[in-house]
């Protein structure tokens, strides 16, 4: 997986590099072609970086999808050799709800205190209202998805070994879970992108932040000019 980022990020420098002299003619035509109202002579280089970035990210993409697919079959497979020799203990259906857990039986729970929808619904209102002080502040948020998002990924990871190793359920219910790890470690990779995105297209904006001018910055602010 890290070979196939770091060809992924190749590609990326080399599709900067060809759309580098490309953007610096589009400086001519972009005027050109909002005037004459064609899309295609407006940021040239821009869209060219977009497509050729594209096309390595969609195969950075089927490549990570099919490693992950590959170890999750090493993983079934070694599954099968263990339960060829290991058989899968007995249960016991006919235990009633509500037994006494002294009595050997289980007892009932209404609510485990692990519930994904309440968190993930404290997360949706926060984003409803997020109000930034600036778009640094949105680029902090952007940089920390592909973070969060592997911590959800790692706790469907983690349900789906408990699942098969601790609880007493069948392991189809381990292999669901599984397989929402697996979709969702891609979407850590599209997470990364944003972020990737968010500074190729705001380099200037971003540069005047991290690496400002010597002297008063605001003498540039649009809003003072």
């Amino acid at each position: 997986m890290a070979a196939s980022w770091l060809r992924y990020r190749a590609r990326q420098v080399g599709a900067a590099l060809v759309a580098a002299p490309v953007g610096v003619l589009g400086m001519a035509t972009s005027p050109l072609g909002r005037w004459l109202g064609w899309r295609w002579l407006i940021h040239p280089g821009r869209r060219l970086y977009r497509r050729l970035s594209g096309s390595a990210r969609a195969a950075h993409e089927g490549r990570a999808e099919q490693i992950v697919e590959e170890a999750l079959e090493g993983q079934r497979e070694e599954e099968r050799e263990i339960e060829a020799v290991v058989p899968r203990a007995p249960r016991n259906h006919n235990t009633p709800q509500g037994a006494n857990v002294s009595d050997g039986g289980f007892s009932e729970t209404t609510s485990s205190g692990f519930l994904f929808d309440e968190a993930a619904a404290d997360m949706e209102a926060q984003a409803r209202s997020y109000e930034p002080v600036g778009m640094m502040a949105v680029l902090a948020t952007c940089e920390s998805l592909p973070g969060a998002l592997q911590s959800v990924a790692n706790t469907f990871q983690i349900l789906a070994e408990r699942a098969d190793g601790e609880f007493p359920l069948e392991k189809e219910v381990g292999e669901a879970l599984n397989e929402v790890y697996v979709h969702l470690s891609l979407a850590v990779v599209a997470a990364n992108e944003v972020g990737t995105t968010f500074r190729a297209v705001h380099e200037q904006d971003i540069r005047r932040h991290e690496d400002p001018r010597n002297g008063d910055e605001t003498g540039w602010d649009t809003t003072n000019n």
